[in-house]
């Protein structure tokens, strides 16, 4: 599995569709869904896949820029339950097509969600290998050169592979993406519904270069579970035997609820795409200096802040909802 900073073809995306879980932030989350999309494609080609219904709404918000493709959705959580794309160094491309239980049965119904996958990669003409594996895109995050980044929060949480420890998981991605070495940090943000998926806390952002959130406030929940991963990450080695540089990146200062549920704000939840970064803003004192922290660690791109929040009801970010198709 190439690392996302390496070529695109093209950035994946899934037009948000289930009332239960948006409610009246259905629309508001659909316009911020295309304003991600507009920012992707000033870098990328992008494709966003809609339920046969929504179509054309999808495609007069989303512009011209943005191509809109039917296709049978029950969320809009591409990054985890899309193919994750791997390359043979020949020119040769497949998918790996995970198995999809919405978060440990979290949201029904999400059969649709589940052969998405499938569905895509015959569609696109592109080789599957179907992995027995239940796990999203969002809990991992490799390196280009072996190494994956990954929670114990997730992936070994029993509601996903309950018949599997560690080293059966680890066996399994050896297999299907190519790695070599494992970084494992602990926990995911206070009551974050993935339970845990590293692309809110950490991710590579070149090779022996990490970064990851932190939180400065000994009275937040996350100031420990954060500390701790920062320990980790510290003491870890990658596939090449480097001791991982790490970049610190903070948490906003604003605590924010969708009721008695905190939301997990995190501005690691980035997607690098061919020529640029698109990060999240959330009307917070943190943004600024998080943009900064970004365009210091990536020189080469062009750094785009695009509000979230509307985004951040239904429980991601922009890593979230996006998934790369490298270029072979």
């Amino acid at each position: 599995m190439p690392a996302e900073w390496a070529p695109h073809e093209r950035c994946w995306m899934a037009w948000p569709c289930r009332d239960a879980l948006w409610g009246d932030g259905l629309e508001p989350a659909r316009r911020a869904y295309a304003a991600v999309a507009r920012a992707i494609a000033g870098f990328e080609a992008v494709t966003m896949l809609a339920n046969a219904e929504d179509l054309s709404a999808a495609a007069t918000l989303c512009g011209t820029e943005v191509d809109c493709r039917a296709m049978p959705l029950d969320d809009s959580w591409m990054r985890d339950f899309g193919p994750s794309f791997v390359i043979d160094g020949q020119g040769g491309i497949a998918g790996v097509d995970w198995r999809f239980n919405a978060w440990g049965e979290k949201f029904l119904p999400y059969d649709r969600d589940a052969s998405l996958a499938e569905r895509l990669l015959v569609d696109i003409r592109i080789q599957r290998f179907s992995a027995p594996l239940v796990l999203e895109g969002g809990s991992i995050h490799v390196d280009g050169e072996g190494t994956l980044l990954t929670s114990e929060e997730c992936l070994l949480a029993p509601n996903r592979n309950p018949d599997l420890g560690r080293a059966d998981i680890e066996d399994l991605l050896r297999r299907y993406l190519g790695v070599k070495a494992f970084v494992w940090l602990g926990q995911g943000l206070e009551d974050d519904d993935t339970d845990g998926h590293v692309d809110n806390i950490a991710c590579f952002v070149r090779p022996g270069v990490v970064m990851t959130v932190v939180c400065n406030d000994p009275a937040d929940a996350n100031h420990h579970i954060l500390k701790d991963n920062l320990a980790r990450l510290n003491k870890a080695k990658d596939a090449r035997g480097r001791t991982l540089e790490v970049i610190e990146l903070p948490l906003p200062r604003e605590r924010r609820y969708l009721g008695s549920q905190r939301l997990a704000l995190s501005y690691v939840n980035y997607y690098i795409a061919n020529g640029g970064v698109v990060m999240p803003s959330f009307g917070d004192s943190q943004d600024e200096a998080a943009r900064v922290i970004l365009e210091r660690a990536f020189p080469d791109r062009r750094v785009v802040q695009v509000p979230v929040s509307d985004i951040l009801v239904g429980g991601g970010g922009i890593h979230c909802i996006t998934q790369q198709q490298p270029r072979p």
